[in-house]
């Protein structure tokens, strides 16, 4: 049987070590790279943070294989086995230019369900964790399960690249979500704003667009403290490549769903 206490325990250990070599890199020079446009932004560090976790996955763990973000992982087409979904730097922008507001974000699954959720905010040396069915922890303090909610008492983790002119979604559909909320945020991490919906610092967080290493650590965590994951139709977050994200807690998430989502062509 796999030992998923062993698993949590060693990948806490590696992504302190990758934290701690992350935070000594803030004096070094930076080589940045972008990848799809100008501002998807790339760095050594990225990079060389992603290849240190996936050595220790596989000198540890060989036969699990391994999803990640600048493609150092396995090529695969199935959810089979045990994978581990890794982001090692979500919010590069906000490393480059803040050196802050940044994390590390590891979501371990077997057979595609979610067993062990880690987002690490390094500077911050917050780290939010668990093994599914064990309850969820900011460091040693355990969260507690997620209330139900009301949209106007919220406050929502939302770009506001969805409420003005885009590519991907009229802005109207978003816009009155915006107004009828008590506040909204922006913090340039997904993994973090999950985190944030985990702890109830935030209530609810949309994105139109995702990869799995974005959400997979966020995904176990909110579900471990009973809130709700789903993209923008309400279906269930799986292991796939680009998908929009609503995750919220109780009561947020079904208020949005219906008043302000259901008419949207997602």
């Amino acid at each position: 049987m796999t030992n998923w206490n062993e698993i949590h325990r060693l990948a806490t250990t590696w992504v302190k070590e990758a934290g701690e070599r992350i935070k000594a890199s803030f004096s070094e020079e930076l080589t940045i790279a972008t990848k799809s446009h100008r501002n998807d932004l790339v760095t050594d560090m990225d990079k060389g943070t992603e290849q240190f976790l996936i050595g220790k996955i596989h000198d540890h763990f060989p036969s699990h294989r391994i999803l990640s973000e600048e493609g150092f992982g396995d090529d695969f087409a199935d959810v089979g086995g045990i994978i581990w979904v890794i982001d090692p730097i979500d919010g590069t922008m906000n490393f480059i230019h803040q050196q802050r507001n940044f994390a590390i974000s590891i979501g371990v699954f077997h057979e595609g369900v979610g067993k062990v959720g880690m987002i690490y905010d390094v500077v911050h040396d917050e780290m939010y964790h668990t093994i599914s069915g064990e309850g969820a922890y900011m460091n040693d303090t355990k969260l507690k399960p997620l209330t139900k909610g009301e949209v106007r008492d919220a406050i929502i983790g939302i770009n506001a690249t969805w409420v003005t002119s885009n590519k991907r979604i009229d802005p109207s559909y978003l816009a009155p979500l915006v107004k009828d909320a008590r506040g909204t945020r922006s913090y340039g991490s997904a993994a973090l704003e999950m985190a944030y919906v985990a702890s109830g610092r935030l209530d609810a967080y949309i994105s139109l667009r995702l990869a799995p290493w974005d959400y997979g650590g966020g995904m176990i965590l909110i579900n471990e403290v009973g809130g709700k994951t789903t993209n923008l139709k309400g279906e269930a977050l799986m292991i796939t490549p680009q998908t929009s994200v609503f995750v919220a807690r109780p009561g947020v998430h079904e208020e949005i769903l219906q008043q302000y989502l259901n008419s949207g062509n997602w």
